[in-house]
């Protein structure tokens, strides 16, 4: 949670850069606003993970067990290249995404995989490395190694593609673009207090050392079913453009979204939760038995992610990103309540509260996305009704 809030500055760059980057002009603009963030936010991050405001965070602040503190210090440490990493590569996906090389996107996912699994491999054979040393360094060198790839294959579209844009009028300027880019930066930062907060909370609930060991296993798996939906935020962005593209866009969110549902419906199964939690994420009997348990509150969650990646695409569209902050700001909200009620009732172990916190401030927000994409959508609608109409004779 720490090294996500310290990036949580520049992660809606994909977004930004695959609304934006349409000519040679604006691309120099948010590449030196990248850069330049990347720079800030790595020396935030050193100045927390190698000093002692690190205590101040972890123990004063969220309150963590003694045990959990010194190991998660040497993970933010070796963690460092992180947030520069990440702000390069979203960047220069989003240029891919935008002039239709999404497929190169998918490449680097791979090429992080592979990182990712190769430090993972060699950790797992030495048996000496402690195990939040390797799994930091897994994420640090998927991040670099994914970044380096993007870098290198977002040249020919520079070069071919953005390079021989015209102008756009108005041009980007920095007014325009802090007033674009501001929501979306709070937006990232509000999402994901909602981990500190929830660490903090389970940390004081029933069974809280369990709840933190199986908490990331549960919310990985969560993520990784919702990420498909959450992919299509991008994939909005750049389609919206077209004329005749929000109906089908409409029905590949419907389509998407029950998809994505059933998917969670049959990794939920008994036999299927054992043998995720169980067999590949060897959690013990206990955790697995709660783990698989706590699925069950989250059934919506790729439903609702895919969904937001809906209204929140037509949002950006539109430049008027100030939806998205108040919709996280609701999620914030609702997810708090609920785990404050948890810590003050105290009879039920931090995992279930968490898990169910997450789903209603996960409705909450999507709710509000809906609400206020409806002006953008219809204008939509009516655009693209226009299209299909008969020319007058």
């Amino acid at each position: 949670p720490l090294a996500l809030i310290i990036e949580s500055p520049i992660i809606m760059l994909l977004s930004a850069s695959t609304a934006l980057s349409k000519d040679w002009e604006s691309y120099l603009r948010l590449r030196r606003f990248m850069m330049g963030a990347g720079a800030l936010l790595t020396a935030l991050h050193l100045l927390i993970a190698f000093t002692p405001l690190y205590y101040t965070i972890t123990v004063g602040v969220i309150g963590v067990p003694d045990a959990i503190v010194e190991p998660a210090r040497w993970g933010l440490m070796v963690m460092l290249p992180w947030t520069w990493a990440i702000a390069y590569r979203r960047f220069n996906q989003g240029v891919m995404i935008r002039f239709g090389r999404s497929e190169a996107v998918g490449a680097g996912t791979m090429v992080r995989l592979l990182a990712d699994c190769l430090v993972l491999a060699a950790g797992y054979l030495l048996r000496t490395v402690p195990g939040i040393v390797v799994a930091s360094g897994a994420l640090a060198a998927g991040v670099v190694s994914e970044a380096v790839f993007a870098g290198l294959w977002v040249r020919p579209v520079l070069r071919d593609r953005l390079r021989q844009m015209p102008p756009v009028a108005p041009p980007l300027t920095l007014r325009s673009f802090a007033r674009f880019y501001t929501p979306l930066a709070l937006t990232s930062l509000l999402n994901l207090l909602a981990q500190p907060i929830g660490g903090a909370t389970l940390s004081r609930m029933p069974l809280a050392l369990e709840s933190l060991a199986a908490w990331p296993v549960v919310s990985g798996l969560l993520f990784l079913l919702r990420s498909v939906g959450l992919a299509a935020n991008e994939v909005v962005i750049a389609l919206l453009d077209e004329r005749g593209s929000a109906r089908s866009l409409a029905r590949f969110t419907t389509v998407l979204a029950v998809l994505t549902t059933v998917l969670l419906v049959i990794v939920a199964m008994p036999p299927v939760a054992r043998f995720w939690f169980g067999r590949l994420s060897a959690l013990s009997p206990e955790l697995t038995a709660m783990a698989g348990a706590s699925l069950w509150l989250a059934l919506p969650l790729p439903a609702l992610a895919t969904l937001q990646s809906w209204f929140q695409g037509a949002i950006v569209h539109s430049q008027r990103t100030r939806g998205i902050t108040e919709a996280v700001a609701v999620f914030l909200l609702t997810t708090s309540a609920i785990l404050w009620a948890g810590v003050v009732w105290s009879r039920v172990e931090g995992l279930t509260v968490g898990v169910a916190a997450l789903t209603a401030g996960s409705l909450a927000q999507t709710i509000w996305l809906w609400y206020r994409s409806r002006p953008v959508l219809r204008r939509l609608r009516e655009r693209d009704a226009w299209a299909d109409s008969p020319p007058v004779q």
